[in-house]
């Protein structure tokens, strides 16, 4: 069983998700803002996601983050790593809540846990699962060196799938 990590970059830490992480959470994941992710969620579905992301520290070795503001101590976000049924292949996704949006949080966050599947969790490969709307979401794979995959399976037809790195050679 892969350790949950914390992972500190130079304004945040990566955590660990707690209880008290869930109300932020549930408030976001009912909002317009998850339309990307097949959003807005029930209450019952958020806590069912909530609960996933966490779990799959101990079914896969992966999952979710809370992201700090190291220097203020507020949570701004998430980053995770999705596995499971649901997912076609290892999935690095992340949003941050509203007021901390355009501030460089969600790449920085994004950057350190890109860098700990591969060099840490050794992943062979890695992708991000982008709605083609999500235009902020794709800048950002993008930014952090994915290329898009036309052939690469993916959840939802109509998502495009950025790969962060190239799959290990059979």
């Amino acid at each position: 069983m892969q350790p949950i990590p914390t992972l500190t970059t130079s304004r945040l830490i990566l955590r660990g998700m707690r209880a008290e992480d869930w109300p932020r959470y549930k408030q976001i994941m009912s909002t317009d803002r998850t339309r990307f992710m097949g959003g807005p969620f029930a209450e019952s579905i958020a806590w069912g996601m909530f609960c996933s992301d966490h779990a799959q520290w101990d079914l896969f070795g992966c999952g979710a983050l809370m992201i700090d503001d190291l220097a203020t101590g507020p949570c701004i976000g998430q980053v995770g790593i999705n596995a499971g049924p649901l997912f076609p292949e290892f999935e690095l996704g992340w949003f941050v809540y509203p007021e901390f949006e355009g501030l460089g949080y969600a790449h920085e966050a994004a950057a350190a846990m890109l860098h700990w599947a591969k060099e840490v969790r050794r992943l062979p490969s890695l992708v991000s699962y982008v709605d083609a709307e999500n235009v902020r979401s794709a800048h950002l794979a993008m930014r952090l060196g994915a290329v898009l995959d036309h052939a690469a399976a993916r959840p939802s037809p109509d998502d495009l799938v950025y790969r962060h790195y190239p799959k290990a050679s059979a």
